[in-house]
């Protein structure tokens, strides 16, 4: 465990771990949450749903596919080649034939910049293993929305399993370091040196090809960094029951956006109304009426309560 590598045991494992497995020769890793007695709860999308376009990408969606290690079928789990969503799956199934990381939680700013390889650690702290394994098995009843590279992946999952906590403001990137560390090398790229390959080189001082790259490895490192939901002012605690509430299924940051739950105690629109006045035999069908009807100081209309 450490900077240079997170590769655990198995006999070493916790329920309530994070942990993840490296897919296509380190291209990218798929996450998910032990759960003890050799089960993973993780998020996936399963074959048949890829993005279709005929890139890496379909194969970066379609390798969180759960796969047993070999070409049979798995005796425990089944053929789970096609599901997608929050499932359940055998460790050897969520490997792959892959090795087992375990994601790490409170580091240090140091720590997570020297970790140059985005998913592997954040700076936030972890959330006691029974209120993760809640989410992870609330979840797997009630589903994380639908699943999107950039800003809803298995990462993502995993990560608010640990936490509870979602981003507060309109992003094009969840909380997924993979996510935050390929935007932000893009970002690196685009003000590097080899910009300029497309431009002139004549005349192009060996200083300032060093300094141009020392100006993208900072611009990468502050963008890993500001991007950590550990980092971020704009991460908020979201109970994991108000996460998938029926109106916010298809985007779980929908729950951080809606409004405070109805709550008579926290309302402005509620009156008092005298009991007389509320039983008036014309109104007798429709206590809503009480609250609208005229008074001598004016009308009181208030929102429909209901």
């Amino acid at each position: 465990m450490g900077v240079l590598s997170n590769k655990i045991k198995r006999d070493q494992l916790k329920p309530g771990d994070h942990i993840y497995s490296w897919r296509h020769f380190y291209l990218y890793s798929h996450h998910g949450i032990y759960v003890g007695e050799g089960k993973v709860i993780h998020f996936t999308q399963g074959a048949g749903h890829e993005i279709g376009r005929g890139t890496v990408l379909d194969r970066i969606i379609s390798s969180s596919c759960p796969t047993p290690p070999i070409s049979t079928e798995c005796e425990i789990c089944g053929d789970q080649s096609r599901l997608d969503g929050v499932i359940s799956s055998c460790i050897d199934c969520f490997l792959s034939g892959g090795n087992l990381y375990l994601f790490e939680y409170g580091v240090s700013p140091v720590f997570y910049l020297a970790s140059a390889r985005g998913g592997t650690c954040t700076l936030a702290k972890s959330d006691p293993p029974e209120d993760v394994l809640h989410r992870a098995s609330y979840l797997l009843q009630n589903g994380f929305g639908s699943y999107n590279l950039s800003n809803n992946n298995c990462e993502d999952f995993a990560i608010y399993c640990k936490t509870g906590l979602l981003v507060e403001t309109a992003t094009s990137v969840g909380r997924s370091g993979q996510a935050a560390a390929f935007q932000a090398a893009t970002s690196a790229v685009r003000s590097s040196p080899l910009r300029y390959l497309t431009t002139r080189v004549t005349g192009l001082a060996v200083g300032g090809l060093a300094v141009e790259g020392l100006v993208s490895c900072g611009n990468y490192c502050v963008s890993r960094l500001v991007s950590d939901i550990g980092f971020r002012h704009d991460a908020v605690k979201v109970p994991v029951e108000r996460l998938v509430d029926q109106s916010h299924l298809c985007d779980p940051q929908a729950a951080v956006n809606s409004p405070t739950p109805s709550c008579i105690g926290v309302r402005h629109d509620v009156v008092k109304v005298p009991d007389e006045r509320l039983v008036d035999q014309s109104h007798l069908c429709d206590p809503q009426a009480a609250v609208d009807i005229p008074t001598p100081r004016g009308r009181i209309v208030i929102a429909d309560i209901d």
